[in-house]
């Protein structure tokens, strides 16, 4: 804001209704699937049943002779005429990879786009698509870690250290060593991945629901050798991203490719088994770390080496890298942890990329360094509270440097321990615990805490050897003659409320009603460049791009005001479309008429130095990251005849600094930590040992449903960033974050009394069976 300007704060903060919903809720939204362009065709695609073979000949002949079929291509057709996806990463232990935009003769994995069909409809295109047949010579598939390790298969390799960590070893009196493994998840939006693509002869305008149009539009220019400025994306409604949306992938540059040679619009809309086979994956990870404590519990050192099975090929933007490479540079949490070293490592393997998924990398890290608390809670005979006591970083000791080298900016950790605990009254949960084992049910209480790197910019990609996400931001508001705004943005929105977050933070700052400001629909010929919605930078994006600009142009309005009510533009006030000298409330000239003003001067001109119009343009490079973090405590019990884990309570207290909205902060919340829970007990993507998809539906990949959750209660503590504009920090992923490893913890306190070992997600109820009906029996019999 500008200095010395007085602003009143009257939406900021507070919980207003969203008002992208009433169009939402009435169905007036216009997602991918509801555009209709005239002259538009339908494109689907054959795949590979093989997760690893070569391509012989492709015979097309009976799906092309389908009535309605316009096309059938191959990598033939399109080779010379797009370029594959081969995103970058500098710094050492990086090997590239080129994805194709048809597996160009081998197919790398179980249901890689191998030929695309265009016809008049999307039915007569899948009806052709089963008429084509393929020579397949299958080949020996890497389908494991073990596999892939084996052979030497290592897409991304980096390696670091910190502190004594032999001598940290040597000294400790408690040594826990571990392996944890995570199966793979599937993002699963609501709707799934898609694209129309026009070619009206020289520009290729795209319809696409991308959480990153700017980097979509980079891609496809570069893929099909393109000037970028002949290459328009336009973002419709999106029914949720978690990550997936973020990237491009071969579909969508064939999907253009298709528009080009045909001259004409092409849709294409994933199908459901698409999604949870072809599209990318995410969080597949085997992490062996060992932990020196002093007997106190006190963390001395940590060892890791992270293992990720990549996929077949890095997803772009991202890289293999981004999962492990996440997991080990989050590992220590918000711990004093004085000495560190870590492999991360990243392998191929003949099944879909891994890409990015809502929490991606500090959901496993998050895991691991939770269940290692309360192992070495259980060595030092410590209540897993207590040992979190005692190695927290003290909120004095912020900023706070990492044993990863990670700056934390701001926290209160200790405290948020203790409101959650409050929270729940943690003694009785406890009391109650021994009760209900008293009485033969298995119950347990999980505690889990992390910190959660949000509001990335530049230089966090830059370290990291990223080159193809730019890491910035921007906005454009122009202010129309009825005092009416209009702000377009280069992070689109996938459900996260932008349209009623930024209305609240520009309606502030220019004192305007909320229904005063509209936020555009993403339109790269109008909108600005830059990154996109991911990794909880929204809000930071928000404030300083859509907040920096509101502040010019309401520096702009005083000016005008100041002139006209003749007192100094610091003493004017704007609140409720009126702009007023602070002390003398009716000394005031309405936003609008200084808008008309400055669109239509008056005779004699504008004062000195103003020029016309009411516009602003920021573009925001986020100096983060800003650190979120919560406390999460879990009560589960275990159906000892089933296994099946029921959750039982849910409380948690977070910390995403001050709050525009704390009611789409605590709806961020409520949906993220019930992905949290399908991810611990339910979610698997699983694969035969040829590579063979074993849970391509979801009859067969199970999604949490609302029957599985409790209601979830919620705390929460502001400790303001100071190196961000407003002090705020992004929440977004938290839950995904948070909820796995309280959910671990809680059902390995159930168990542990037991002898079981809670080491791997998800949690299946088969490997409690044995462990669970063992509390059954009493411990007295009674006759």
């Amino acid at each position: 804001m500008a200095a010395g300007a007085p602003v009143t704060l009257r939406y900021t903060g507070t919980s207003v209704k969203r008002l992208e919903d009433p169009r939402l809720l009435t169905g007036r939204a216009r997602y991918l699937d509801d555009l209709v362009l005239p002259r538009m065709l339908s494109a689907c695609f054959a795949r590979s049943p093989h997760a690893h073979a070569r391509i012989g000949r492709i015979d097309a002949a009976a799906a092309t002779a389908l009535p309605g079929v316009l096309a059938v291509v191959t990598a033939d057709e399109l080779r010379a005429v797009t370029k594959p996806l081969a995103p970058r990463l500098e710094g050492g232990g990086f090997t590239a990879t080129a994805w194709p935009a048809l597996a160009d003769g081998v197919a790398r994995f179980c249901g890689e786009a191998v030929a695309a069909v265009v016809a008049s409809s999307a039915y007569v295109a899948a009806d052709a698509r089963e008429l084509i047949a393929v020579d397949w010579e299958p080949l020996q598939a890497v389908a494991t870690l073990d596999a892939a390790l084996a052979a030497g298969r290592v897409l991304f390799q980096r390696r670091h250290r910190t502190g004594d960590v032999d001598g940290a070893f040597a000294r400790a009196a408690i040594v826990v060593d571990e392996t944890f493994g995570h199966d793979r998840c599937a993002p699963s939006p609501l709707e799934p991945r898609g694209m129309i693509a026009d070619w009206d002869g020289e520009t290729l305008t795209v319809w696409s629901p991308s959480q990153c149009p700017s980097i979509m539009r980079t891609a496809l220019a570069v893929a099909l050798d393109l000037p970028e400025a002949r290459v328009r994306i336009v973002t419709p409604d999106v029914g949720g991203g978690f990550g997936l949306k973020m990237q491009v992938f071969p579909e969508d540059v064939a999907v253009a490719a298709l528009a080009r040679r045909l001259g004409r619009p092409v849709k294409w809309v994933e199908e459901r088994r698409e999604n949870v086979g072809a599209a990318s994956q995410a969080r597949e990870q085997r992490t062996t770390v060992e932990v020196a404590a002093a007997a106190d519990g006190t963390l001395l050192a940590l060892r890791a080496r992270v293992v990720s099975d990549a996929g077949a090929y890095h997803a772009y933007p991202t890289t293999g890298a981004l999962e492990p490479l996440g997991t080990a540079s989050i590992l220590p949490g918000p711990y004093r942890t004085p000495a560190y070293e870590y492999e991360a490592l990243a392998l191929a393997t003949h099944k879909p990329p891994l890409g990015a998924y809502r929490g991606v990398g500090m959901t496993m890290g998050a895991f691991v360094i939770e269940r290692l608390l309360d192992l070495v809670a259980a060595r030092a005979a410590l209540d897993p509270a207590e040992v979190r006591r005692r190695n927290f970083i003290p909120r004095e000791a912020y900023p706070f440097t990492s044993a990863t080298g990670l700056t934390y900016d701001s926290g209160d950790f200790p405290k948020a321990l203790e409101q959650v605990l409050a929270a729940v009254e943690y003694e009785k949960l406890r009391r109650e615990q021994q009760a209900a084992r008293a009485a033969g049910r298995v119950v347990g209480i999980g505690i889990a805490c992390y910190t959660e790197y949000t509001g990335m910019g530049s230089a966090v990609f830059r370290q990291r050897g990223m080159t193809d996400v730019p890491g910035i931001e921007a906005a454009t508001l122009t202010m129309d003659p009825d005092a009416t705004v209009r702000c377009a943005v280069s992070f689109p929105t996938q459900g996260q409320g932008h349209a009623t977050t930024i209305a609240q933070i520009v309606g502030d700052r220019l004192g305007l009603p909320l229904e005063s400001v509209r936020v555009l629909p993403g339109d790269s010929s109008g909108s600005p460049r830059g990154s996109g919605t991911f990794a909880s930078r929204g809000t930071v994006s928000m404030l300083g791009s859509a907040g920096a600009a509101a502040d010019l142009i309401a520096e702009k309005i005083r000016a005008f005001a100041a002139h006209r009510l003749e007192a100094s533009a610091d003493d004017v006030v704007l609140e409720s479309g009126r702009a007023w000298v602070r002390g003398f409330p009716d000394r005031a000239v309405g936003v609008a008429e200084i808008a008309r003003l400055a669109y239509s001067p008056p005779l004699g001109g504008l004062p000195a130095g103003l020029t016309p119009g009411l516009e602003a343009s920021v573009y925001f490079d986020p100096p983060g990251p800003t650190f979120s973090g919560a406390i999460h405590v879990a009560v589960v019990e275990i159906d000892p005849d089933t296994g099946r884990v029921g959750v039982t309570r849910y409380a948690l207290v977070e910390d995403c600094g001050p709050m525009i909205n704390p009611m789409i902060v605590d709806g961020q919340i409520h949906g993220a930590v019930a992905q949290g829970i399908g991810e611990a007990l339910l979610e698997a993507v699983v694969y035969d040992a040829d590579g063979q998809l074993l849970t391509a539906t979801l009859m067969d990949y199970a999604l949490p449903r609302a029957a599985d959750l409790p209601s979830f209660e919620i705390g929460h503590l502001e400790t303001p960033s100071p190196i961000i504009p407003g002090g705020v920090k992004g929440m977004g992923e938290g839950g995904t974050i948070g909820a796995p490893a309280t959910i671990a913890n809680a059902v390995a306190d159930a168990v542990r009394h037991l002898g079981a070992r809670i080491t791997k997600l998800p949690i299946r109820p088969e490997s409690l069976l044995g462990r669970a009906e063992g509390a059954r029996r009493p411990a007295v019999m009674r006759i």
